[in-house]
């Protein structure tokens, strides 16, 4: 038994922030003081705020620091770990009070209006530990439905909870199952979307790293549910971190007789194995995730059949994504009217979003569905930082639309975010702010998408291509006005006939951008300016004279001469000359430079 727990985030952030080389230091620093015997030091996965890693938490005194150093490890140690006195300048800022006390996580205001189901384990346990995933209830769902319910019921259950896919397209997970479990068949599969594509979107990702065990109950669930004995799950290969830990608790799992034969010596046999995807955006598709596990390439399939009738080598199959079966377990623990209690009337339940963008707080957040964008923006999130305003948010990725400022304060649901031109998608949300070009937003989901595009078919391998290039067209200032209609017009007819989801959504960030910023695609085309100062063609920079006092630090720096002037007179910027670095504004210590 240890008198402190050291807890810090090995997710794929921190890591990158060299959490690895503090949890060295910290063992190192535990051992010369002699603390090895009281001080446990445990790699745990994501605790949520991103912007703050390497983090690191103590308990039972439950302090937080944040950004540590390896430089700090030392003094952590003497201070806090040998001599119970907290180190409060390195502690994250929101936890330490006015009068100098300590408050819980909890009452910050990142962690406050949230509510983990599906990250509850997250930055609490070992993910590389079965044993401390079973000191949690893990494994007592599966216990529960193989030895106390039936396939029928278990279905039933998760119909009654509310819970819909957290993948996308938001289908009712128990009518998926129940689709799958009426049709009859020598062999059936159920399959894991861990393939998370989406640009800024790491949610499946922390789960996978903070949890895996969770996702391997509820597959071995769904498995009896439906009468599959074999379960895939399609991860990134560049996930590493969490490919390493899946392999981890594949074999724990196997281990412990949780998975293989006679599970709980019930007679149920159910096994996982994990197929790496390499990387394509569409294979996030579901025909094409299991054209990809077959070994062919990863394309779609056209639908009927459904998965449910011929999925994976053409038998019964269900796939769900990895926030989606997180929440398993804890519906059967808990009962489907707990999970219903929580979220709106359509869309039950919590969400999880990579929060990303001009926000104060990046990282990874829990609500309960039906809170709104401004809670999450500015209460969660922190706000828009140095001192700019929200313009919009993006969510879904390049399947999704913007939200615009205008719609602060709409519920966050499947629903809601549909009849305003977005969609949930799996649940990136990029924050922007007025220094974003909106038209520049939508060129840039555009060309994700034109490089993603697998060319099965016509309208999205040509069409996106199209789009694109007029978006190009307008960005340079060579647009017309007759190019936002064509682009409008183009936009539907891939949404109608596109053969799978990447191509009938890859329109969305057009159509939301065309109807709550059309006046920045006009300002583009009949003004040839770019409001935002983003797009370099429709941009230049000048020097306000009244501002300017002649230092000459931006004619110093200006990399191809193009700023003249005097020592304590105004200069000038030659627009011909200039290449619109941005050189000269980032320098300037008078903010004398403007972009127009």
């Amino acid at each position: 038994m240890y008198r402190s727990n050291v807890l810090v985030c090995g997710g794929t952030g921190c890591t990158s922030s060299n959490s690895e080389l503090i949890i060295s230091k910290l063992k190192e620093e535990i051992t010369i003081k002699g603390l090895d015997k009281e001080v446990n030091v445990i790699r745990t996965g994501c605790f949520g705020l991103c912007a703050l890693g390497p983090i690191m938490i103590v308990y039972p005194e439950g302090s937080f620091y944040s950004r540590v150093t390896p430089e700090d490890i030392p003094e952590i140690v003497e201070e806090h770990l040998l001599k119970g006195r907290i180190v409060k300048r390195l502690l994250y800022k929101e936890t330490v009070v006015d009068d100098n006390t300590i408050k819980s996580l909890n009452q910050t205001p990142f962690y406050a209006k949230q509510h983990r189901v599906a990250l509850r384990n997250c930055g609490v346990i070992n993910p590389e530990s079965i044993e401390e995933y079973i000191a949690v209830d893990g494994y007592s769902a599966l216990g529960k439905v193989l030895t106390e319910m039936t396939p029928e019921q278990v279905i039933e259950t998760i119909k009654a909870s509310g819970l819909r896919g957290r993948g996308g397209a938001g289908f009712p997970t128990g009518l998926k199952w129940s689709f799958a479990a009426k049709n009859q068949a020598d062999q059936k599969y159920v399959c894991c979307n861990a393939d998370e594509g989406d640009p800024g979107a790491f949610m499946d990702r922390s789960v996978l790293e903070g949890d895996p065990h969770c996702v391997l109950e509820a597959m071995a669930i769904a498995g009896y549910a439906i009468g599959s004995t074999q379960g895939y799950i399609y991860v990134r290969a560049e996930y590493p971190i969490a490919v390493k830990r899946l392999q981890i608790a594949i074999q724990q799992a196997r281990e412990y007789g949780l998975l293989g034969k006679n599970i709980f010596n019930t007679g149920f046999d159910f096994d996982i194995d994990l197929r790496l995807g390499a990387g394509a955006f569409v294979c996030g598709e579901e025909t094409a995730l299991m054209t990809s596990i077959e070994g062919k390439r990863g394309e779609p399939r056209p639908r009927p059949p459904f998965p449910a009738l011929k999925g994976l080598f053409q038998k019964p199959t269900i796939l769900n994504n990895v926030e989606t079966y997180a929440n398993i377990p804890r519906i059967i623990l808990n009962g489907a009217d707990w999970f219903a209690s929580m979220g709106t009337e359509k869309s039950k339940g919590t969400k999880v979003f990579a929060l990303g963008g001009k926000i104060e707080h990046t990282g990874l957040v829990e609500v309960p569905m039906g809170t709104t964008l401004r809670e999450i923006v500015e209460e969660i999130g922190g706000g828009v930082p140095n001192g700019h305003k929200f313009k919009a948010a993006q969510t879904g990725g390049p399947s999704g639309g913007c939200i615009p400022a205008s719609e602060l304060d709409v519920p966050i649901d499947y629903d809601n975010l549909i009849a305003i031109g977005a969609m949930m998608g799996s649940g990136g949300l990029i924050v922007m702010d007025d220094t974003t070009c909106m038209v520049d937003i939508a060129k840039f989901f555009l060309e994700f998408t034109v490089d993603e595009s697998c060319g099965k078919c016509t309208p999205c391998r040509i069409g996106t291509r199209r789009l694109l290039e007029m978006l190009d067209k307008i960005t340079s200032g060579n647009g017309t006005l007759e190019d936002i209609d064509r682009l409008e017009e183009l936009c539907y007819y891939l949404k109608e006939n596109s053969l799978c989801a990447l191509g009938q959504t890859a329109p969305n960030p057009v159509l939301s951008t065309l109807k709550y910023f059309r006046d920045e695609y006009i300002a583009h085309v009949t003004e040839h300016r770019c409001p935002a100062g983003v797009c370099k063609a429709l941009t230049n920079y000048h020097i306000l004279e009244d501002k300017c006092r002649g230092c000459t630090l931006c004619a110093r720096n200006c990399p191809v001469g193009a700023i003249t002037g005097s020592v304590k007179v105004p200069h000038v910027i030659d627009t011909k000359k200039c290449i619109k670095c941005g050189a000269c504004m980032e320098k300037c210590k008078f903010n004398a430079i403007i972009k127009r």
